[in-house]
């Protein structure tokens, strides 16, 4: 839907239609409808509320094409009705802990969409819906209240209708007096007269006993009213009828506390809730806060491009390169320019990508080599170019752009730009930094020809050459570089980008194209006796209960948890009783039931089933698999590894370290080495805080946690028991990414307040740490980010928000940022120092993972001992720290063999 589409609806021409929205009834219903372990950002706040209640709204403006809007919100103030009936709507369940601070998150989005949102203290959301519709008719408008209230019925009418969600969050019919009267008997002007007399089990609202809608509508209708109900009620005969007599007070008082305010005195005016587009900057640095990607695509779709005036930039003139001397010409007389460079790609049957073309931009100048037509010759020439220092070169995602070239026999060299890296390295908390996205963002430019452009969006014309595409990627990529340079260095990141990723990219890249080798069998050995275990966990699991039952099935294993054995409940969700991993493993050790020990057993085996099944279809033709690593995914600087994911393979497990039994060592290689730092997190935090205890134990030698441990519980260091130990390893780690005393007491399965005695004693002996871990949120308040030691920013404008639930996720990144982000700077460093030792010591010996803070090698013949000197080295000195960095090493013919 474009633009005009979404707004057309304030045209004199076409009826005004407001939209309003029960606030608070949308969000828990969208809460139940999408699970909140599906939808939380990487600091732990849930989103799925906020996910489910925008992703509704944005179907609703499709759908309805409202001209106004305006949302309603309870507030947790007591009202005029709770105040004349103290168990007016008593009874609800807690608001589970997962729903907490989502209300705030939504209206945030609704202030970032230029949504009015409404709330009155002493009033509820329904008085202002009532209010609203009211306006909206005297206005001329139609009105559509969405609400899962049915209270909300009383305000149908002929302009006015309700859309009553049924299921979810997407079947929401709606309500007219027809549909009103079909279901309850009565037009929707007696509806509160109805449910007068039935009452209300959402509103703790006890109707009259014995009387159901079918009663109390034949009641309304053969006297018209509820007052004329009460006024023959004395003609009412049998139990019903003295039934009625004896609670007639309560039915009055549920007409008084059941009947909306029409005449709210509010804050705003029907013209103030016009639609109007969203805040696109707003809604970009929110969205990337909840890591919401397709709802932000389906958002700017809904509402198309901004009309703005843009500053047309000259269309370079296409220059088709088709000979040598034309390519030579072409550079030569663009010399001393940055070069955009676009590799154009055809894809081949098996998904991957042929190179197909070279796009070329200089300042006012743009060239298109057809590579399927050149000549020996010609190709020779621009093979010249690519791999030229002295030409300097800008291109979007470098690494997949020399993997291209690579495969073709091309080289890539003389870099100085990657613009998808330099808008990650001044925005990393932005989820999308595709050339499409950045462009709109930066330039307000499109990607796309001028016929599909988004209004406000210059787009370059190159008629109809089938270069186009390549040719306007290029030039985006040129200007988005002059564009990106001066920000990059206003936020220190130019050293960052030219001394570590745009290096590190051509690494990651010739890791990628080697890949690691598997042993095939012991894989479908592995898939083999997973489903062994799959299958038995499944028979243990129908013998413990005398029956089959789906064991993926949360409703079916509901059935028989809490109701067939009656064990104890768990959460409590919409659907019942939560079946979660973290339910359920408490459940087992409260009650070790053999049915949840097979029950466990089959979700753990069909977890690893599933991790090497897609390890299986991930062997490509040499019999190697190639992960993918990403630059730009992770806001601390990590590396993320895709396609396969080799970063997940669990390591503590037996089963896990199955998993990393079938990585090999290749044909031609004598073995596998693995080199991972120690402790590198809590050796950052001991440099960082200067806390002299901490870096007094590394600069020993001691056993940190054993150390710590001692000092926390007052024992010698030999008497530090290994439940102690563990206990101070998690609170150490936790505080550097701002665990508290409850999530401490979770993750040990202690009391709050021994983990909070916990927590004090750490602190009292370890003061340096508590004033790093207090500074650190400070200083990010002052400045606006935070950095690691490389210098590397991730700014965090929520800091200083009044939005309590932004401003606490802040908080915990702020505090995870800084340390986080410089164990990736520093493996990083150690890569790029040992790639160089292996260059200048001519060993054969080469690199195929970084998986954390763990590097593979695949080792040459005779090269182990020189390979190993050379990492231990490296590695030592990728940083200066106050304490040193302890490198350990294995060797081994597998990754499991070559742990340590």
């Amino acid at each position: 839907m474009s633009s005009s589409d979404v707004t057309s609806t304030s045209s004199p021409d076409i009826p005004q239609r407001l939209l309003v929205i029960d606030g608070h009834s949308m969000a828990f219903r969208a809460f139940y409808a999408l699970p909140p372990e599906n939808f939380s950002t990487d600091t732990g706040q849930h989103t799925n509320a906020v996910y489910g209640f925008v992703s509704m709204l944005i179907r609703m403006i499709a759908d309805h094409r409202p001209s106004h809007i305006g949302v309603a919100f309870d507030l947790d103030t007591p009202t005029f009705r709770s105040e004349e009936y103290t168990e007016y709507k008593g009874g609800r369940n807690k608001t589970p802990e997962e729903f907490h601070g989502q209300i705030d998150l939504i209206q945030k989005v609704m202030e970032a969409m230029n949504i009015a949102h409404l709330s009155v203290d002493g009033f509820e959301a329904d008085d202002i819906i009532a209010t609203l519709a009211a306006r909206g008719e005297q206005a001329g408008a139609d009105v559509l209240v969405v609400s899962g209230d049915r209270d909300a019925f009383q305000l149908i009418s002929d302009r006015t209708k309700v859309l009553y969600p049924k299921k979810g969050i997407s079947d929401i019919p709606p309500m007219d007096g027809d549909a009103v009267e079909a279901k309850y008997f009565v037009r929707p002007e007696r509806y509160s007269d109805l449910a007068a007399l039935v009452g209300e089990t959402a509103d703790n609202l006890p109707g009259v006993p014995g009387v159901g809608p079918k009663t109390a509508a034949k009641w309304l209708n053969l006297y018209g009213s509820l007052d004329g109900v009460l006024e023959n009620i004395d003609s009412i005969k049998g139990k019903v009828g003295d039934s009625l007599r004896a609670h007639v007070d309560d039915v009055k008082r549920n007409r008084r506390l059941n009947e909306l305010l029409r005449d709210m005195d509010l804050p705003v005016t029907f013209e103030a809730l016009e639609l109007s587009r969203p805040n696109r900057e707003a809604v970009e640095e929110l969205f990337d806060t909840l890591q919401f990607n397709t709802l932000r695509k389906r958002l700017f779709d809904l509402f198309g491009e901004e009309e703005v005036s843009v500053e047309e930039e000259p269309m370079p003139e296409l220059a088709r390169l088709s000979t040598a001397d034309a390519v030579a010409e072409w550079f030569a007389s663009n010399a001393g320019q940055n070069v955009g460079l676009h590799v154009a790609t055809a894809e081949l049957g098996d998904g991957g990508h042929d190179v197909v073309g070279l796009a070329f931009a200089a300042d006012d100048a743009t060239a298109y080599l057809d590579l399927e037509a050149a000549d020996a010759a010609t190709e020779q020439a621009v093979a010249g170019i690519l791999g030229s220092e002295s030409v300097p070169k800008a291109v979007h995602d470098f690494k997949r752009a020399y993997k291209l070239l690579a495969e073709r026999g091309l080289p890539l060299a003389g870099v100085v730009d990657d613009t998808m890296i330099s808008a990650y390295l001044i925005q990393p908390d932005r989820r999308s930094h595709e050339l499409a996205d950045i462009a709109q963002v930066h330039l307000r430019m499109s990607l796309e020809a001028p016929e599909s452009a988004g209004q406000g969006q210059q787009a370059f014309d190159f008629g109809a050459d089938p270069a186009a595409p390549a040719v306007r990627a290029a030039h985006l990529v040129n200007l988005l570089s002059e564009y990106l340079a001066g920000q990059v260095l206003q936020r220190g990141a130019a050293l960052l980008l030219k001394e570590m990723e745009l290096p590190l990219s051509v690494i990651l890249a010739d890791m990628e194209r080697t890949g690691i080798a598997v042993d095939v069998d012991r894989l479908d050995e592995l898939l083999e006796d997973f489903t062994r275990t799959i299958d038995q966990a499944t028979q243990e699991a129908y013998a413990a209960i005398g029956h089959e039952v789906n064991l993926s099935s949360p409703k079916q294993l509901q059935v028989v948890l809490f109701e067939e054995l009656e064990l104890p409940k768990t959460k409590k969700i919409k659907t019942g009783y939560t079946t979660d991993a973290d339910s359920l493993q408490d459940l087992l050790v409260k009650t070790q039931h053999p049915f949840l020990v097979a029950l466990m057993a089959y979700r753990d085996a069909t977890k690893l089933r599933q991790t090497v099944e897609g390890l299986r279809k991930a062997i490509a033709e040499d019999g190697r698999i190639h992960t993918t690593y990403a630059q730009t995914v992770a806001a601390t600087g990590r590396l993320s590894s895709l396609n396969p994911n080799l970063q997940n393979i669990p390591v503590r497990s037996e089963a896990g370290r199955r998993i990393r039994d079938v990585f090999v060592v290749g044909e031609g290689y004598e073995t596998l080495l693995t080199a991972d730092y120690s402790q590198i997190e809590m050796r950052i935090m001991a440099h960082l805080s200067g806390d002299e205890g901490l870096i007094q134990a590394y600069r020993d030698g001691e056993d940190l946690h054993r150390f710590v441990g001692s000092h926390v519980f007052d024992v010698a260091p030999e008497d530090v028991t290994s439940e102690m130990r563990a206990k101070v390893k998690a609170m150490s780690y936790g505080l550097a990414y701002g665990l508290s005393s409850f999530g401490l007491s979770k993750q040990l399965k202690i009391s709050v307040d021994e983990a909070r005695t916990l927590m004090k004693e750490y602190f009292n002996r370890f003061g340096a740490v508590r004033d790093y871990l207090r500074g650190v949120v400070e200083q990010a308040r002052k400045d606006g980010f935070t950095s690691t030691i490389e210098g590397r920013r991730r700014y965090l404008p929520d800091l200083a928000s009044d939005n309590r639930q932004l401003r606490d996720m802040a908080e915990r990144a702020a505090l995870n940022a800084p340390i986080q982000g410089s164990a990736a700077d520093i493996i990083k460093r150690a890569m790029l120092g040992v790639q160089q030792g292996l260059a200048e010591s001519g060993l054969k010996s080469r690199m195929l993972l970084q998986v954390h803070d763990e590097l593979l090698f695949e080792v040459a013949s005779g090269e182990a001992e020189a390979l190993e000197e050379l990492v231990r080295e490296r590695m030592a000195a990728a940083a200066e720290l106050a304490v040193p960095l302890e490198v350990q090493v294995g060797i081994g013919r597998s990754w499991h063999d070559a742990g340590h």
